[in-house]
């Protein structure tokens, strides 16, 4: 028996954004900036896809989305895009919890002179509106906070942060990708003048982002440079399949979540149920304000790293995340648990458990037990380590 619970990570391509993307590959081959028919038929391909992506967010116009290759693009043009309009170093306001994908341009800008504020988290890891207010400063043109934690599902409240931002002038951007096609989301109303999406977190094919604009917004700068596509911000022929699979898939998306997003939600409290009398198991993150797939927890015993027990559940054939898969293959210290207050070890310890649309409920009273079974004979007779 297999089970896979790493949907955070990345999801399985749906059969039916395969077969459009098949369907593409074969007849929709052309290059969508070409004005004869095949150029045509691309492009029709392409803004369809424009069309069912803008509607998942209801972005009433499919001009404000962007394609890029992949979410941490989007996220890069956000961040980017937006400083690249500044001749002098200014003000930038992130959390300590964001993806590697907005922190790793933020230090870059910090390195060219920008002021980088990062913002703390409490121990649910959830950032405060009153700290946003304080940080805010007269050079302030950006705030980019992340939607929701893809490592302990801390969901943020990005409706009063993004309020807060846009009230003091400032653009704010949000990294939804673990959100959309999740959770609704509404860019009609959600004060966000920017948002990241990533096809393969929705069932789309790997290889495929998007960045929305909000109308009004001024012009980023472009980080790919050369052909003039995407409005001139993502310069490249366009990967047409990848993209048409990424529509097809946010179109399913938005029509499931009334009924998926429920059955997920009470999964994963079954999930959480079915372990709350593990004394070593402390559930990290917001149990209330949480992605509604994400379950995680923090083992207070040094000797025993995540990385450990997600082998140990793969022998038994069950797929978990030690953390946030961009930093499964190291050893160090989870950055999101040490912003949380935890400390070194116990945030070397850090599983994360994701489920899915093939995920059952006897998916989830299995993976309980072994994971139960799994803890019974790799823990050490110890006392636990302050966490």
């Amino acid at each position: 028996m297999q089970i896979y619970l790493d949907y955070s990570a990345t999801t399985p391509t749906r059969p039916e954004a395969i077969a459009a993307m098949q369907m593409a590959m074969t007849q929709h081959w052309g290059n969508a900036s070409s004005l004869h028919h095949w150029g045509n038929r691309a492009a029709t391909a392409l803004e369809r896809s424009r069309l069912q992506v803008a509607g998942l967010i209801n972005a009433l116009s499919s001009e404000t989305v962007v394609f890029t290759a992949s979410g941490s693009e989007a996220d890069n043009l956000a961040v980017l895009g937006v400083a690249g309009q500044f001749s002098q170093p200014q003000h930038l306001i992130i959390s300590t919890v964001e993806h590697s994908a907005v922190a790793e341009p933020a230090r870059q800008l910090e390195t060219r002179g920008w002021q980088v504020t990062r913002l703390p988290v409490d121990r649910r890891g959830a950032v405060s509106p009153e700290q946003l207010k304080h940080a805010l400063q007269d050079n302030t043109v950006l705030v980019s906070i992340i939607y929701g934690q893809s490592e302990v599902g801390t969901l943020q409240p990005i409706a009063e942060l993004g309020a807060i931002a846009q009230a003091h002038g400032a653009l704010f951007h949000t990294d939804a990708v673990q959100v959309a096609g999740r959770l609704p989301i509404d860019v009609q109303t959600l004060p966000v003048d920017l948002l990241s999406l990533s096809s393969h977190k929705i069932y789309g094919p790997q290889g495929a982002g998007a960045l929305y604009i909000k109308p009004g917004t001024p012009s980023l700068s472009a980080i790919v440079s050369g052909g003039g596509q995407e409005r001139g911000l993502r310069s490249g022929t366009q990967a047409i399949p990848t993209i048409v699979g990424f529509g097809v898939a946010a179109e399913l998306a938005a029509a499931e979540m009334p009924t998926e997003t429920l059955r997920l939600i009470h999964l994963r409290d079954r999930l959480f149920a079915l372990l709350s009398d593990v004394d070593e198991l402390s559930p990290t993150g917001d149990p209330r304000h949480r992605l509604p797939h994400h379950v995680s927890f923090c083992l207070p015993y040094g000797e025993i790293t995540g990385k450990t027990l997600v082998r140990q559940m793969n022998l038994a054939g069950i797929g978990i995340s030690a953390g946030s898969a961009c930093h499964s293959g190291q050893l160090s210290p989870s950055p999101i648990l040490q912003a949380m207050g935890y400390g070194d070890r116990p945030a070397t310890s850090g599983i994360r458990l994701t489920l899915g649309r093939q995920t059952t409920a006897a998916d989830i009273d299995w993976t309980a037990l072994v994971l139960k079974q799994v803890l019974a004979r790799a823990l050490p007779a110890v006392s636990p380590l302050p966490v």
